[in-house]
């Protein structure tokens, strides 16, 4: 007996549900369906988000010079 498999991501629906559509399955066809969730799920965040979280103070050089300059220091 073969076994065919799809891996789908899908988001967990309002009220704990999971949805799958698999165009390859028949109505009826009994199939067997595990979920795993990802041990470290990184919370997204929005790029204004990710600009305000960083310290304060210059965000890059005055000139291109400056730029190089510092890029050489370091």
């Amino acid at each position: 007996m073969s076994h065919t498999s799809y891996r789908i991501s899908t988001r967990v629906l309002p009220g704990s549900k999971v949805e799958v559509s698999a165009p390859g399955l028949k109505e009826g066809d009994q199939v067997e369906v595990i979920v795993v969730v990802p041990a470290c799920q990184e919370e997204r965040q929005s790029m204004s988000d990710l600009v305000r979280s960083l310290p304060a103070g210059p965000r890059s050089g005055s000139s291109w010079s400056d730029i190089e300059r510092a890029l050489q220091t370091t």
